[in-house]
């Protein structure tokens, strides 16, 4: 796999605003506004509270953006040393000198019975760094909790090399580990004979054998029944190269996706008026996942409110602490911390609610209300009832403003992932070999999902950028100087409008009690993991060629 590069629409840019008091504010492109908060008074040895950094409206990031990047130490030193405010922003080509997705390399060896069953499984995996820097992803443990296997030898190396330091780039180590080991899959299941599905139903492993313990959830048999009937995964011919769409070959092919269930130490504060207005506030960021609406949503649903009474306040460090927005864990994190408030702020409105003369909920606990419509209401008895406007009236309370604070669950009874089943079609013209990727159908198992407008999208995006792993994105290097040559949009290819067609997302429903309150996962990156080798296998099935290095371009295709 070459390196790549995240490329988000907008450069990256820094206004460092100097406030005249030895207070400095920036306007910042990141993924972590406390994170750049930290590295600001750091390296200019200033006081946290002298330090404030907003990105309210980041745009694309990718990762590309969890660290801090170079305009921010030059928009402040120089804010600093002109006593003005300064704008630095990068331009295309400067934005190639930012991290990127590190090359990397797989060796891989699999032994199986004549049934299927998996008997030995080799992963080798070789990834690069910089000279200065050991930057390294999980790249060869993946198959372990996917697939049972007794007899099992994984190895990873890093080489350091004369460039500057890769960074996470979306899924890291999933999407680059997925790709070699669902296409072998892929390739053991042509070898024995046996359906690409089948094959991975036969292998199918209950539990993590990394950690030796189960999942909290796993509904991947589900997502691959549901995945395969909406695809129509059943009438595939087998064969390579036996099905067509006039002068173009038609390629089916699967792969699976498996991404961590992580959640971070989170906090945040919700305040309820006596107008019923509510305020939501956490330090994460928004780079397009729509944490904004899931702010809002939580707030209005726990304090039973309509969601336009409820505003959602981020992107800000003097907000409460909030990590990086990456690795999926956003929602699980900060939802889980507005949970923990909003509970708090149940709490105290039940509590006045209990002290009014006669009150029809004196002996209710939390657990026997719901807060709907604006009021407080008994779950057996709704007629026992009391508005939220009176009990704060009552209570003579203007405000209620409550902070709180979650934490993961990290007993080590099970193991915390989201799966996913993805299908493609690609046709491949015959004559002049291109792909084109005409249908997708990822089926994916992340827990409750909160909002299933949002979740989808974040699906969609990351099966696109799937395709432009696997068919486009490559950054070329000069072996002598170690400069990248393609630093701009026209010699770095991506999918554009043109080479994205139909993409159908199923979620499958999946229970889970033991992960967080809310039961919920993140979908930011499981849908890019599995796509690229789903691709693969699907011009494999098509054409009857393995390219094994990405992209998958015509001239690889076309070769004897």
């Amino acid at each position: 796999m070459p390196v790549e590069h995240h490329n988000p629409m907008e450069p990256f840019a820094a206004t460092a605003i100097w406030e005249g008091d030895g207070r400095i504010t920036v306007f910042d492109k990141t993924q972590g506004p406390q994170n750049c908060r930290n590295y600001v008074a750091g390296v200019f040895k200033m006081p946290r509270d002298k330090v404030r950094v907003l990105s309210p409206y980041v745009g694309g990031a990718f990762g590309s953006g969890l660290r801090p990047q170079y305009e921010l130490p030059l928009a402040v030193l120089a804010a600093l040393a002109l006593k003005r405010a300064v704008r630095v922003t990068l331009t295309r080509q400067q934005m190639f000198t930012l991290g990127y997705r590190a090359a990397n390399v797989h060796t891989l060896a699999l032994g199986a019975n004549s049934d299927g069953s998996l008997v030995s499984f080799r992963h080798d995996a070789v990834a690069m760094t910089s000279q200065f820097e050991d930057f390294q992803r999980d790249l060869s443990n993946w198959s372990s909790l996917l697939y049972r296997c007794a007899n099992v030898d994984l190895a990873q190396r890093l080489v350091k090399l004369d460039q500057n330091t890769p960074c996470d780039m979306r899924a890291p180590g999933g999407a680059e580990a997925m790709y070699p080991i669902e296409c072998a899959m892929d390739e053991l299941a042509y070898a024995t004979n046996i359906d690409p599905l089948e094959l991975r139903l036969i292998n199918y492993s209950d539990k993590d054998q990394i950690q030796d313990r189960p999942y909290s959830s796993k509904e991947l048999r589900e997502c691959y029944r549901q995945g395969a009937e909406r695809f129509g995964w059943s009438k595939r011919n087998p064969r390579p190269r036996s099905m067509r769409d006039g002068n173009e070959l038609v390629g089916w092919g699967i792969a699976t996706g498996i991404w961590e269930a992580m959640q971070m130490p989170a906090s945040a504060k919700a305040v309820l008026t006596a107008n019923g207005s509510v305020e939501i506030t956490s330090a994460t960021a928004d780079i397009g996942p729509g944490t904004y609406t899931m702010m809002t949503q939580l707030g209005a649903e726990m304090l039973g409110v309509p969601l336009e009474s409820v505003t959602a306040r981020l992107g800000d460090s003097a907000l409460p602490d909030a990590p990086v927005q990456g690795g999926s864990f956003t929602t699980s994190s900060v939802g889980c911390a507005i949970h923990a408030a909003c509970r708090a702020v149940q709490r105290e409105l039940l509590a006045l609610a209990q002290r009014m003369p006669g009150s029809s909920l004196a002996n209710a606990t939390l657990d026997d209300v719901i807060f709907a419509d604006g009021k407080i209401r008994h779950r057996g008895e709704e007629s026992r009832e009391i508005s939220v406007a009176d009990a704060m009236r009552a209570g003579k309370v203007d405000r209620i403003e409550r902070e709180a604070s979650a934490e993961p669950n990290e007993d080590g009874k099970y193991s915390h992932f989201a799966h996913s089943a993805v299908f493609a079609e690609v046709k491949v013209d015959e004559e002049l070999g291109v792909i084109r990727v005409t249908r997708v159908v990822n089926a994916v198992a992340a827990g409750r999902i909160l909002n299933p407008k949002i979740a989808g999208s974040q699906i969609l995006g990351a099966v696109v950028g799937g395709i432009g792993m696997v068919l486009h994105e490559e950054t070329a290097t000069d072996h002598r100087f170690g400069r990248f040559l393609t630093h701009n949009l026209a010699d770095y290819h991506v999918p554009v409008n043109a080479d994205v067609h139909a993409i159908e997302v199923l979620f499958v429903e999946e229970k889970d009690d033991e992960i967080n309150p809310l039961g919920i996962k993140g979908v930011g990156e499981i849908g890019i993991v599995g796509t690229a080798a789903a691709i693969a296998n699907a011009v494999y099935h098509a054409t009857g060629k393995r390219v094994r290095d990405l992209p998958i371009t015509l001239d690889k295709l076309m070769r004897e």
